[in-house]
């Protein structure tokens, strides 16, 4: 199935990771989980582009120091390694030999260059690898594992469901894929999270150019996220390019630059929202729009403190139309409001006006808010910045899982 966004890109409805020319994934039963898939992997027929951005937490998992290793040699990744169960942080001199021994498995199994192997992993913090499984499942990999559905299926740990998004463009006469799958469910918060997402193209790009757009399209989608405001120790973004539709290479110059962009902004923000509507025991996806500010990065800030705030997140979740606890998560943002300028609404229906309360109906506003998809829009003033940020209500089920989650 495809539908057509704005501005020439498509959206493929059955599209996943591996549909991008060149690429192949799959997943299988390692044992390092009791019963579920656990061991992911992706290859690519040529050494792609690469392009990476990791956790801000200062304690980062052993993996990211391997993947960030091996994108530093030529900035180039051809095989993708990925756990679930374990996340290999916290874990010493040991974690670390164990991150590389994944990667030389894997180079050996795919005949690939060591420093083209790129490594992640999911799940407790503190445990070391069950190598031994780990080295047997790489072993396995052969077209019996080769489906996408089992890589989305392998990476996820709490997570209710996979994730994944796919779109096309043309470029130069040549159409162009991009797609991606995710994880994360909670210690969702990015400056990065425990999310992982791994995006695959077939257009030719220059590093930099990918670098550059890879950064900036974060801020606006997996950095605009939150399920419980706790940043993980590996999350971990990768966009892999291969160039096998032989454009012209993209550069932050060319013509179809823009298009790129904006197309590898809407797989990254569908899987973003994912996250946040899939996160830890949550009913409903929350989205924010802040308008009106100086700039982007301030409105970008005032959505982060209203999804992030666990009053607004329970308030959503009873359905009451509390706006009080918005206009405090506004207030205490730190950006610098007017808050006779401030005005909030609650899908289509204002609550407040200029920083004055305006009469609505409680009941309508109850069953707006008994919505699976909630949105609230925050004005503040008449500047050029805006934002959007996506979260979820906070329910008693999100306790009930992370009180249990080593057990």
């Amino acid at each position: 199935m495809m539908t057509t966004l704005k501005k020439g890109i498509t959206i493929l409805g059955n599209g996943d990771i591996a549909t991008p020319k060149g690429f192949k994934a799959g997943g299988l039963h390692a044992g390092i989980r009791k019963k579920k898939l656990d061991l992911a992997w992706l290859y690519s027929e040529v050494p792609a582009v690469a392009a990476g951005v990791y956790t801000l937490n200062s304690f980062q998992a052993a993996p990211l120091k391997v993947t960030k290793e091996s994108i530093a040699v030529e900035g180039k990744i051809q095989a993708l390694i990925v756990n679930s169960g374990v996340a290999n942080a916290c874990t010493g001199e040991q974690g670390d030999k164990d991150a590389y021994k994944m990667r030389d498995v894997m180079a050996e199994k795919f005949n690939v260059e060591k420093h083209h192997v790129a490594v992640a992993s999911t799940g407790v913090i503190g445990e070391l690898l069950p190598m031994d499984k780990i080295e047997a499942g790489i072993k396995q990999m052969d077209k019996q594992t080769q489906t996408s559905d089992m890589f989305e299926t392998a990476i996820l740990t709490t997570d209710t469901k996979e994730k994944r998004a796919a779109v096309q463009i043309e470029i130069e006469g040549k159409t162009v894929t991009i797609a991606g799958a995710a994880k994360g469910s909670g210690m969702i918060n990015p400056n990065m999270a425990t999310m992982l997402s791994f995006i695959t193209t077939d257009a030719t790009i220059e590093k930099e150019a990918l670098d550059v757009s890879l950064k900036a399209i974060t801020n606006q989608s997996f950095n605009m996220i939150t399920v419980d405001g706790d940043t993980s120790t590996n999350d971990m973004v990768l966009v892999l390019a291969n160039g096998k539709q032989q454009h012209t290479p993209l550069t932050t110059t060319h013509a179809d630059y823009p298009l790129f962009e904006e197309a590898l902004t809407y797989v990254c923000q569908t899987l973003a929202k994912e996250i946040a509507r899939d996160g830890e025991g949550a009913t409903k996806l929350i989205e924010v729009h802040v308008t009106g500010t100086a700039h982007d990065e301030s409105a970008q800030k005032i959505g982060k403190a209203i999804i992030s705030s666990n009053l607004v997140k329970t308030a959503i979740h009873g359905a009451d139309a509390n706006w009080g606890r918005i206009i405090t998560a506004v207030g205490y943002s730190g950006e610098a409001i007017d808050p006779n300028q401030v005005s909030v609404k609650l899908g289509k229906i204002t609550v407040v006006n200029h920083g004055v309360p305006v009469a609505f109906s409680e009941e309508e506003a109850k069953q707006y808010l008994e919505q699976v998809d909630v949105s609230i829009d925050v004005n503040v003033g008449d500047g050029p910045g805006e934002a959007y940020g996506w979260g979820c209500d906070l329910s008693y089920e999100y306790v009930r899982i992370n009180a249990s989650y080593r057990t």
